[in-house]
């Protein structure tokens, strides 16, 4: 059985102090360019151009969430400045999914108790977490584009707080069994491209694979469309299967849901995924206090269309443009 992973909350505060075992600096030397020195020296000069610029405010600067941009960048510090100031805009932009991260927002809860939405922990061969993504516990009738989207972020963040995760990377486990029209009609498939494709220029995580099985007619439309706004690099990446037994050669199926083939119910993963939740609960809601006053310093190449985006906030995309 693979090693489970949940970190519970009395013993957060020492794991949090804990570096990256010699296994995953050895991973982080060779994936991300990392190193002791290059590390610490870039991260006190991040911390010095934050501090400078006039255009953050109330910016986190502890190395866990500073390192989660040098990582994806892989070390070139001006490529992660510039991210940390997509990330800041993106949260600006879509402030309706990306303020108030809190797992107890009872539309937000509700989703994750029915199974929407939540992380296995035991981790894949390669060791990384797994996020399963089950459309079809969402209430399109109750539950929101917003609500969906929360879910979404929340997961992402909670999991970047574990440095083991910002080197790894995680995949994605995705069941589209008893998705029908009804619920692809919540979303304007273009803004929820666009969303996706903004999302992985802005977000600092690995996204490492996207396994998806049991795909009606109703989300392959939706997957075809999203795909073809995603970069080539992620386009490999998203993989889908006919069925379980497929899947299961590329993921271990002990590290799926009983439902899937594991060995632990889906709900006692629920559970233990909400004890991270609750345990990384208030650092998520710190967030709130980051501003940017202006997005000027973000470099772009071209200018892009206006946009409303999913949750109806009126705005300009330019600045969220791929470099």
């Amino acid at each position: 059985m693979p090693e489970i992973c949940v970190q519970r909350k009395e013993d957060l505060k020492d794991a949090d102090k804990e570096s990256l075992n010699l296994g995953y600096f050895s991973i982080a030397a060779k994936e991300l360019r990392e190193d002791g020195l290059v590390r610490n020296q870039y991260l006190q000069q991040f911390k010095e151009w934050i501090q400078q610029n006039r255009d953050i405010e109330n910016c986190i600067t502890d190395d866990n969430f500073l390192l989660r941009f040098l990582r994806t960048k892989k070390f070139s510090l001006p490529m992660a400045q510039q991210m940390l100031l997509k990330y800041l805009n993106f949260r600006r932009v879509f402030k309706s999914i990306c303020y108030d991260l809190d797992y107890r927002n009872p539309n937000v809860n509700d989703l994750i108790n029915r199974g929407f939405m939540f992380v296995s922990p035991y981790r894949d061969l390669h060791d990384r977490r797994i996020i399963m993504c089950i459309p079809n516990k969402i209430d399109p009738y109750k539950h929101t584009t917003v609500d969906v989207a929360k879910v979404a972020i929340i997961t992402l963040e909670t999991l970047l707080n574990d440095e083991k995760n910002q080197v790894l990377g995680v995949t994605y486990v995705g069941d589209g069994s008893g998705v029908t029209p009804a619920y692809v009609a919540m979303w304007n498939v273009t803004e929820f491209a666009t969303l996706l494709k903004w999302g992985e220029h802005s977000y600092p995580i690995r996204h490492k694979a996207f396994n998806f099985t049991n795909v009606p007619r109703a989300l392959k439309y939706v997957l075809d469309f999203a795909k073809s706004r995603l970069s080539p690099k992620l386009q490999q990446r998203l993989n889908v299967f006919e069925g379980e037994s497929d899947l299961h050669k590329v993921i271990d199926s002990k590290s799926l849901p009983k439902e899937y083939g594991g060995e632990m119910d889906a709900s006692k993963m629920i559970e233990l995924w909400k004890e991270e939740l609750e345990a990384k609960r208030e650092r998520l809601l710190s967030f709130d206090t980051m501003k940017l006053l202006s997005d000027k310093g973000i470099i772009t190449r071209r200018r892009a269309a206006n946009f409303n985006d999913i949750t109806g906030l009126s705005g300009s995309f330019r600045k969220l443009e791929v470099d």
